[in-house]
């Protein structure tokens, strides 16, 4: 397992944060962990490309009024 935690360890830590934290609150964190992730995720998906011309690569407009 995870740094030599065992699942018997693991339930005891479980135990430590829910006593300190409460299993309500516990809820809460998670739920707005996975919002924070799922927002980020799709922030991420929804960017558009970065344009990667440069503007000297630009024809300019020589004409003048």
């Amino acid at each position: 397992m995870i740094a030599g935690l065992g699942p018997f360890e693991l339930l005891i830590i479980l135990a430590i944060v829910i006593a300190i934290f409460g299993a309500g609150k516990l809820a809460g964190i998670g739920g707005a962990l996975g919002g924070s992730i799922r927002e980020f995720r799709r922030s991420v998906r929804d960017d558009e490309p970065v344009r990667t011309t440069d503007r000297a690569d630009e024809p300019r407009d020589t004409t003048r009024v």
